[in-house]
């Protein structure tokens, strides 16, 4: 008789916490590990307000480093940074704004992260690699007059 080589039994992978809970049932370090580190969101901004359109400039917040993509004080930064929000689950719809990549808008959405995620990576630079992030394109607003940030608007031509 022909023995035949005992066979591992797959094992069920539970999905990623993303997957199964609600921006709202998540843990502060679930919730925070959401953030891909792309610093668009650190990014001045300009809404009009007649029609809502956002216009992003690669001007950012004095506080992001620009190379790193982290904010320099995360802790205090809306202390030192006033019109800094704090998302939260139930504003998400609301903020327009967020750039479509964001995790918190994709999965408040209904979408799944993308691939170059470092949730779904498992790398941190791979949102850097992919050309999401404003690393090395993003200046500091302190190297920019408050008068000249409308020059560097995303798109915008001379």
């Amino acid at each position: 008789m022909k023995m035949h080589p005992l066979r591992p039994i797959p094992q069920a992978v539970a999905p990623p916490f993303w997957q199964v809970l609600r921006l709202e049932q998540m843990t502060r370090e679930q919730w925070e590990s959401l953030c891909d580190g792309c610093g668009r969101c650190c990014l001045q901004k300009f809404q009009d307000g007649k029609t809502g359109k956002v216009t992003y400039t690669w001007v950012s917040c004095y506080l992001l480093d620009v190379k790193a993509c982290s904010c320099r004080d995360y802790g205090n930064r809306t202390t030192l940074v006033p019109d800094c929000l704090v998302l939260t689950a139930e504003q998400i719809a609301r903020l327009r704004w967020l750039p479509r990549t964001c995790a918190y808008r994709r999965l408040s959405e209904g979408r799944d992260l993308n691939a170059w995620h470092p949730l779904v990576s498992g790398d941190p630079e791979s949102v850097h690699r992919s050309g999401i992030s404003v690393r090395d394109k993003a200046i500091s607003e302190v190297h920019v007059h408050p008068e000249d940030i409308d020059y560097y608007a995303i798109g915008y031509r001379l």
